[in-house]
């Protein structure tokens, strides 16, 4: 389910700036393991790149999902909107497999 955020809040908008900003650098990492790759680098080299990269990932996914529970869960339960609960509980299952 797809939801706008009409009126980002300022704290919001620093957390989108900071997500691009990750987003950026792993897609600047991703195109290094390629090259990597291409190249013959030494497998493990690549291996702990790919690590990195994972984990930059992983960070970007912490920090949007904090952003969604302080912004989006917390309105959708101000307005009354309890399943937001529900759908916030099968994101964490997702994610913690």
């Amino acid at each position: 389910m797809e939801k706008i955020i009409k009126h980002p809040s300022e704290a919001s908008i620093k957390t989108q700036k900071s997500m691009i900003n990750r987003l950026n650098r792993v897609e600047g990492q991703i195109r290094g393991i390629k090259n990597m790759i291409e190249k013959e680098i030494y497998c493990d080299d690549i291996i702990n790149q790919l690590e990195a990269s994972r984990s930059a990932l992983h960070s970007i996914q912490i920090l949007l999902l904090e952003s969604h529970i302080k912004n989006c869960v917390a309105d959708q339960i101000e307005k009354g909107d309890k399943t937001v609960i529900d759908e916030l509980l099968k994101t964490i299952r997702k994610i913690t497999k």
